[in-house]
Order: C-alpha cells, then sequence, then structure tokens
C-alpha cells in the first residue's frame, strides 16, 4: 500500500500540473522552446504539417511564413519591421507576479459608434504630436489597460476614483481580451475585458503591457500580437484615442542579472510599440525618461525589486501623463 500511495501522489501531481498547462496556461510556458524544436523537425523532416506541427503553431499565435514575411492570424504582412532582438526569450511571467486584478465598468454606452480610423501605424509618415498639460479630470473617461505596474499606477498614482482600471499582475497581450479580471457593480462574477468593452465607452485608452511578454516567444511576436491588439481596439472602441505607452524598463543591475528581462530587449519592443502609433487615433508616450537613471535603466531609488515602483513615485508617472494629453 505505500508504494501505491507513493505513486497516487505523483499521478496527482502530474495531473494537476497537465491541467494547469493545458486550461490555464494554454502551454505558453513552454511555447517558445517548443517553437524552436518545431523549426528543428522540419528542418529533419520529421513532424511538418502534420500533428506536431499544427499543435505547436497554436501555441503561440504568430509565426514567420516560410517567406520570411511578417503575418498575423489574419494573414496580413504589412506590420511594422524591427530590429532583430538579443537571445534568450525563454522564460515566463515575472517573479513574484500573482492573481492582483484591477477592473470595474466605466461610463455606459454603446461604444461602437463613430466612423473607422484605419489601422494603426498605416500610411504616411505621421507629424509630431502636439501635447498639451490637463489636470486630473481630463481622466474620467479614461480607461487604463495593463499589468502590474497599472495596477500599481491604480493603487498609489491618485486616480482610482477618476479613471477606469482594467489592470491585472499576470496580464498579457496574448490573454488580453478574454482575461476576466473586470468587476460588475452588483455581481459576484468578473466579465472579460472584451465584454466590459462592449459594454462601456471610453474616450481615451492608456495601454501599457509587455513586461510579462519578455520571456514569451520573441519581440516578433509579441509586436504581432501587440499590433492585433490594438487594431481590435479600435473596432471596440473606434471614438477613443489610444494612448501606447512604451514599456517602462528595469534598473541596470535588474537588466544584467542573465534573464530573459532586460532593457535591450524592452528597447526593442519599444522600437516596434513607437511604430504603430499614426499620431491621429494613436499616440505612442515614453515615461523612462522621467523614470531613468545615467545608466538608462530604472532608477534604483524608485523601485523597490529593480521592475516596480515604489508608491510614492507613481505620482511622477501620472504629471507625466498630465503633461503629454491630446486636446479632446
Amino acid at each position: 500500500m505505500r508504494w501505491l500511495k507513493k505513486w497516487l501522489y505523483l499521478v496527482v501531481l502530474l495531473g494537476t500540473g497537465m491541467i494547469y498547462l493545458v486550461f490555464v496556461d494554454h502551454w505558453q510556458v513552454y511555447a517558445g522552446p517548443l517553437r524552436k524544436a518545431a523549426r528543428w523537425c522540419e528542418a529533419a523532416g520529421v513532424g511538418g504539417d502534420g500533428f506536431i506541427g499544427t499543435w505547436l503553431a497554436s501555441l503561440g499565435g504568430e509565426d514567420r511564413d516560410d517567406l520570411g514575411e511578417f503575418t498575423d492570424a489574419t494573414g496580413r504582412t504589412d506590420m511594422p519591421q524591427i530590429p532583430g532582438e538579443p537571445d534568450g526569450t525563454e522564460g515566463g511571467n515575472l517573479p513574484g507576479e500573482g492573481p492582483d486584478d484591477i477592473g470595474q465598468t466605466g461610463p455606459e454606452g454603446d461604444g461602437m459608434a463613430g466612423e473607422d480610423t484605419g489601422s494603426p501605424g498605416d500610411g504616411e509618415v505621421p507629424a509630431e504630436p502636439v501635447f498639451v498639460t490637463v489636470e486630473d479630470d481630463y481622466f474620467a473617461d479614461a480607461l487604463f489597460i495593463g499589468d502590474s505596474r497599472t495596477v500599481g499606477l491604480f493603487k498609489y498614482g491618485g486616480l482610482e476614483e477618476t479613471a477606469t482600471f482594467y489592470a491585472s499582475t499576470g496580464l498579457t497581450v496574448y490573454r488580453m481580451f478574454d482575461s476576466k479580471i473586470v468587476s460588475v457593480p452588483g455581481g459576484k462574477e468578473q466579465i472579460t475585458v472584451e465584454e466590459a468593452l462592449r459594454q462601456n465607452s471610453f474616450s481615451k485608452i492608456y495601454l501599457m503591457i509587455g513586461i510579462n511578454e519578455m520571456g514569451i516567444g520573441t519581440a516578433d511576436s509579441f509586436l504581432a500580437k501587440y499590433y492585433e491588439a490594438v487594431v481590435h481596439l479600435q473596432e471596440l472602441q473606434p471614438d477613443a484615442v489610444i494612448y501606447l505607452q512604451a514599456i517602462m524598463k528595469v534598473t541596470d543591475q535588474r537588466s544584467s542579472q542573465g534573464d530573459y528581462i532586460t532593457n535591450a530587449g524592452i528597447d526593442v519592443r519599444n522600437v516596434g510599440i513607437e511604430a504603430l502609433a499614426d499620431n491621429r487615433k494613436t499616440f505612442y508616450l515614453d515615461v523612462n525618461p522621467v523614470m531613468c537613471d545615467e545608466t538608462g535603466g530604472l532608477n534604483p531609488l524608485y523601485t523597490f525589486d529593480g521592475v516596480h515602483l515604489k508608491a510614492k513615485y507613481y505620482e511622477l508617472w501620472k504629471e507625466y501623463l498630465k503633461t503629454h494629453a491630446i486636446s479632446s
């Protein structure tokens, strides 16, 4: 009986892990290494278009086709091209990230009226935006979408009673719309970001996301999904001005630890995010010059872990946003 108990414990442990990988994580933590394995199999004449190739292709959504063109899930090839990123992109979410969701339904409205504004980053070279300085009430019809950093802005930035936040510590661009993180007044269950955006309308949307994705896939696959997310935001909220916020950097010391979170990798992704701004309905905001020191990384005095801001320094972020607004 003793050996049966040991084996039963192992079976339960493995079963729990499989349930998490299949139904919760959707194998994303292994997506990068498995795609490399898939390419090796294809080169060796194994797998290819069969079950293995099909399964691996479904893990991360986007990849490069045989011609080396940049494609998304709809087959588009007009994505902005970005320089290659450094090696070492496998990994997972940020250490210490937990189930901390900040979400509430915002101003009511159908949110679907208005004309088509086109895709972000397309057409002619955009003119330099003209920013104005605003007060806190500018954010009364604004929505903030993001990960743990945006959760911190909600808690300590002084906008919790003014703006609407759909934020969660583990949020990624890959699961942004189907994450159930938005609370409904009087309701017991939370709804997805997609559902909330269909039920409410906003004049401004602030998006900062990408630090959790540093350990998933490549800069190219991230930017393909980011582009797809911005297009979908425009479809759901065609009247909204969308602010694409640069990924905030980490300290130079944190960047030098040797894992997948590096400022070099963040820079590559930020170049791609900036390219999506058309300066008509989508605008690029980069708070890093305010937050970084002479090393080019996040100022160590502003953070308690090299990644997240100390409570009192979220005010710097808010003040930056207040001086970089588009007049309504």
